[in-house]
């Protein structure tokens, strides 16, 4: 890497990681779903008691929805992974600012939930979060009785109180915004009806807060054309265990797919969680693939192309590219142009990753196609301040010839906080630099 090419780079950028080649074994404990955390905190909330959630990763976002819960009058503690939550006074206070960090999960979720317990709050947020897309509620809340305030982002304002109805959502859009719906509208006095418009994508995380709520006692009502939902139901007290993480999970997978073996413990087999296909798809790229209920073991052995409909698993797409990068011949990703906002432009960014090193891919309008190498080479990468880059870009490194520089080393604090501690503990080499 030249010196004027380390120099150009902005400094927010730093500091950067950087990995050298390595052959990955031995076993890896997977740290809590964000994604079910975020879900049974709110649940867990709304119960207005006691509960507890365990185990808890106190990652960036998962900081950001326990701050709003605080926020609405909540009050939490945790101790030893163990996350107190007594909600007895949610929906107490009003006029509030909601700092939803760089969580989409926290703002989509809570949008609907606030407005439902009729509080007049401010929504903001960091990093790219302000530009991502809340239409979807500026069209839905103000036909159920909702003001919106917004330049097109944040800050995003709402007062008023939800009422029940019909609320026709397009299926393509991010899962988060029918979840939000889902935890709200239980609450409310009448019925109401969530109606797709078009096929729904994502619908594994769907299933995990329908799941996550029949814990906490809110029954939803699947039906031919979406979901329906009794009012006046009343979230009961519970002490929630968390599934392991599957999308952090196949980061270590896709690394023993590559090359070397990986055990990684704490995946439920049985998880609503639709990133457990990880372990399929490993399979299907040639990889030997052993699974129990709560781990799965991968070896390398030769890989092959395959084509992916990553319309039900997005956030899998950068770790899949990478293992694709090494299987011969060429893997088509398709259905996956909602990557293209999430904290960047995750399939540009994917792409731009492994050609930096020597891949080859092309970005495709709703995916990527990549063909084979036997060996990616050393180079400079951006990070694009996206966790499951600078992690995907870690995985490289398991078939590498040389080492990478990554920018925006602690994005990974986003989900996955101990990352580094856990991929050098299988022979991972990453080394943090503060570059300044």
């Amino acid at each position: 890497m030249s010196t004027d090419k380390m120099l150009s780079t902005d400094k927010s950028s730093k500091p950067h990681v950087k990995y050298k080649p390595f052959t990955p074994c031995g076993t890896v404990n997977i740290p809590p779903s964000k994604s079910d955390v975020h879900r049974a905190i709110i649940c867990a909330a709304l119960s207005k008691d006691k509960c507890t959630v365990a185990p808890v990763a106190l990652s960036n976002d998962i900081k950001a929805t326990i701050g709003v819960i605080e926020a609405m009058g909540a009050k939490t503690q945790i101790q030893n992974g163990v996350l107190t939550i007594d909600g007895t006074e949610i929906f107490e206070k009003d006029n509030l600012t909601l700092d939803c960090g760089e969580s989409g999960s926290a703002l989509r979720f809570f949008i609907p939930v606030v407005a439902a317990g009729g509080i007049s709050a401010t929504f903001v947020g960091h990093g790219l979060l302000p530009q991502r897309p809340i239409g979807i509620f500026t069209e839905a809340l103000p036909k159920a009785g909702v003001k919106c305030l917004t330049e097109g982002g944040l800050p995003f304002s709402i007062s008023g109180k939800l009422q029940s109805g019909t609320f026709e959502i397009p299926g393509n859009v991010s899962s988060q915004f029918i979840t939000g719906l889902l935890l709200a509208l239980p609450m409310l006095e009448g019925d109401s009806d969530i109606v797709l418009t078009s096929p729904i994508e994502s619908v594994g995380y769907i299933n995990m807060t329908i799941y996550t709520m029949s814990k906490f006692g809110v029954v939803i009502e699947t039906t031919d054309y979406g979901w329906h939902i009794k009012g006046g139901q009343k979230y009961t007290p519970c002490d929630y265990t968390t599934d392991g993480d599957w999308s952090q999970a196949a980061f270590f997978l896709v690394a023993g797919a590559i090359s070397g073996s990986i055990t990684v413990n704490g995946v439920n087999k049985d998880s609503a969680q639709g990133d457990k296909k990880i372990a399929e798809l490993v399979a299907e790229f040639g990889a030997s693939v052993k699974q129990s209920d709560t781990s799965v073991t991968v070896k390398a052995q030769k890989l092959k192309g395959i084509t992916i409909d990553a319309s039900q698993i997005p956030d899998l797409v950068p770790a899949l590219s990478v293992c694709a990068a090494f299987a011969e011949g060429k893997t088509r990703i398709i259905n996956a142009e909602r990557l293209r906002i999430k904290e960047c432009d995750r399939l540009k960014a994917t792409a731009d990753l492994i050609n930096a090193l020597g891949g080859k891919v092309t970005e495709l309008s709703d995916g990527l196609e990549i063909e084979g190498v036997s060996q990616l080479k050393s180079g400079f990468v951006e990070g694009c301040n996206d966790h499951r880059i600078v992690m995907s870009a870690g995985v490289c490194a398991a078939g590498l010839d040389g080492e990478i520089e990554s920018t925006y080393a602690l994005s990974i604090n986003k989900s996955y906080p101990n990352f580094y501690i856990d991929y050098n503990s299988i022979g991972g080499k990453a080394d943090v630099l503060d570059l300044r």
